[in-house]
């Protein structure tokens, strides 16, 4: 009799200072609050200026790098990425333009997906870089799950927070409160619908 491996949401980032980590790793714990599901926690290597590959096969701390069957197998995705001039990190796109060939066989769609950001500043595009994510799953057929009002912290959140996904206002150290409650209610919301696909 062979055992079925518990169906798992893939929590996929890049980071370089810690915040993006932090909002991952609190949106994983939400996933980890619904019974029958997991999260995967997987980042992305740096993009290197030289022409051959100066980083190390297994990051030295953090969570180890995605493969792509780690995105194949996910029963949905959480994406997050530190905003670069409203955009995301160059490190992320450089992953998701490696993904032609999932695009190819379909291996995405109808999964569902949900994304997450930091920046320096409250204005410096967490919105648009949300919304930059989007683009590539939305061509890989993945369902895109938004943040809903109903979540009060949206409402009186005075750092991170957007209705495209959760935030981190990265003059402030730590996550507040309003952005932990945010994270863990899109990563439960997110593991929720992800069983009800399945």
């Amino acid at each position: 009799m062979s055992s079925v491996e518990e169906p798992y949401i893939l929590v996929l980032y890049y980071s370089r200072n810690g915040a993006t980590r932090d909002l991952a790793t609190a949106i994983a714990e939400g996933v980890d609050q619904v019974p029958g599901i997991s999260s995967r926690i997987r980042t992305v290597p740096a993009v290197s200026p030289n022409c051959e590959a100066s980083e190390p096969d297994i990051p030295a701390e953090g969570a180890i790098y995605c493969e792509k069957a780690d995105l194949t197998g996910c029963a949905g995705l959480a994406l997050g990425s530190p905003t670069r001039f409203g955009n995301m990190a160059a490190a992320m796109k450089y992953f998701l333009d490696g993904t032609s060939d999932l695009w190819l066989s379909g291996a995405l769609i109808g999964k569902p997906a949900s994304l997450f950001t930091s920046a320096a500043s409250l204005h410096g595009g967490h919105e648009s870089t949300l919304l930059s994510m989007m683009n590539p799953l939305l061509h890989h057929g993945m369902l895109i799950q938004g943040l809903p009002y109903s979540e009060t912290a949206l409402n009186r959140t005075s750092t991170g927070g957007t209705p495209y996904g959760v935030s981190h206002h990265g003059a402030h150290e730590h996550l507040s409160e309003d952005e932990l409650q945010l994270s863990r209610a899109q990563g439960k919301r997110l593991a929720q619908t992800a069983l009800k696909l399945l």
